[in-house]
């Protein structure tokens, strides 16, 4: 079987890079990262270079164009969350202060995870955890992730 590298960590410095990283998961989904990848410098260019301000401002015209687009993939209900999550982070940042403290105000991994599922579209039990681990939250090992991990909810 062969190893699969973890995915880079980074630090991020705004409301940006936590939105192009979740974005990034969202489209991840039930697809090829490959197929992500691979579309990834067109789908910044799409989504304005992920300025949280503009994706937010992103209006259902602006959506259906997307979906039309060559560049991006064109499933349209993941190209409306990216503007929903956008928003939805901005919310969440002005209601804690910094978004990094809405993250770090549950306690524990699970009710983190359980949150971010009911606050953001297509992120799930194992993007949440991606997601985390990039941007650099304590996140359990893979192992012990998969052992916890709620049976109904594995897909």
């Amino acid at each position: 079987m062969p190893v699969t590298e973890a995915p880079k960590k980074i630090v991020p410095k705004n409301l940006d890079d936590y939105l192009e990283i979740m974005s990034k998961s969202v489209f991840q989904s039930g697809m090829s990262w490959k197929v992500v990848e691979s579309k990834w410098p067109t789908t910044r260019e799409a989504f304005h270079d992920f300025q949280i301000g503009a994706v937010a401002a992103m209006d259902e015209m602006a959506v259906d164009a997307l979906a039309d687009d060559t560049r991006v993939i064109r499933n349209r209900r993941k190209l409306q969350a990216i503007t929903d999550n956008a928003r939805r982070m901005i919310e969440l940042d002005e209601e804690y202060g910094t978004f990094q403290k809405y993250l770090r105000s549950h306690d524990s991994f699970w009710d983190l995870v359980g949150d971010l599922r009911k606050q953001f579209k297509f992120l799930g039990d194992m993007g949440a955890y991606v997601w985390l681990y990039i941007i650099g939250e304590d996140v359990p090992p893979h192992e012990q992730f998969e052992a916890e991990r709620p049976q109904k909810k594995r897909k």
